[in-house]
């Protein structure tokens, strides 16, 4: 299949391409180069443009996996960041939405990010695709992001709102900031340390991603692993695995000097108990299923 790809140069976006390549497809890069190359289209969403030509000559697409997106946690939240967060997603998917549906020849699929994010701060609430939307900036942004790619629905085409929650993984993402102070034996918990996190592992994050490609479900789908755990727990697991202590603790007042009291609350110390129902009541089996699991190969790799 010829698999478009939005965001392809980020930590999940290498990941699908090359499992893309391995299992014998061919990917499509969506990409803000200037520069005309084989199987990659020149598109720029702040501009809301598509370069045709590059469309011509890639022919038809089977599916779109859409993963464009500013960093959520990288940079403390000022109002421009925030602007930015909301319209790299807005725009990006505002944009594809009006790409796909004006195809001669539509893609039978498309896959659009969005995050758990979505759900806000829940405490130990056990939350499902079924579950509302929480409160909070990240609430926002992500029901305007799912929002945005509705017209790929409502055209007819399957769209998969993939609900994507923290991808561990020593090559980026959370894990990759994590890794030097648990091995210099100075990680720790977050505040509390009771608040859940809803892990899954990059291995498993792309899988379900080639699960969704081959078996369409339309609506939002979980893409954690079926158990989330509470930091204290996380913090634990990362230090056996990593053979150092993990006691120390970081205290609310110095992440919120650090970072800024908005994100720590919504990001960084947010209580998400999330599970994926939808794909394991699709039959969608996970290698990495515990804590342990999921970190033993985020480290092996």
């Amino acid at each position: 299949m010829k698999i478009a790809i939005t965001g392809a140069s980020g930590f999940l976006g290498r990941a699908l391409v090359s499992a893309l390549h391995d299992r014998g497809d061919t990917p499509i890069i969506f990409a803000r180069t200037q520069v005309a190359e084989r199987n990659v289209v020149r598109w720029q969403p702040s501009e809301g443009e598509v370069n045709r030509e590059d469309l011509a000559r890639v022919g038809s697409i089977d599916a779109f996996v859409h993963l464009a997106g500013a960093g959520i946690a990288d940079k403390r939240w000022t109002a421009s960041r925030k602007q930015e967060i909301l319209d790299s997603r807005i725009e990006g998917t505002a944009l594809l939405a009006r790409t796909v549906t004006g195809l001669e020849t539509p893609p039978s699929v498309v896959l659009s990010g969005s995050a758990i994010g979505f759900y806000g701060s829940r405490g130990d609430e056990i939350l499902t695709e079924t579950s509302s939307r929480g409160e909070g900036f990240l609430a926002d942004v992500c029901e305007a992001w799912e929002k945005a790619a509705l017209p790929i629905h409502e055209a007819g085409i399957d769209l998969t709102l993939l609900r994507t929650g923290i991808v561990m993984g020593s090559s980026g993402g959370a894990l990759k900031k994590q890794l030097p102070l648990f091995r210099a034996g100075v990680g720790g918990k977050l505040g509390s340390g009771r608040q859940f996190l809803s892990p899954i592992s990059l291995h498993d994050e792309i899988q379900a991603m080639l699960f969704l490609l081959d078996n369409p479900i339309a609506g939002p789908v979980n893409l954690v692993s079926p158990e989330p755990v509470t930091n204290r727990t996380f913090t634990s697991a990362l230090g056996a695995a990593l053979h150092r202590p993990s006691v120390a603790a970081v205290p609310r007042l110095a992440l919120d000097i650090a970072l800024g009291r908005e994100l720590v609350s919504e990001a960084l110390l947010a209580s998400q108990r999330v599970i994926p129902s939808v794909l394991e009541t699709r039959g969608f089996i996970f290698q990495h299923r515990t804590i342990e699991q999921v970190l033993a190969a985020a480290i092996a790799n």
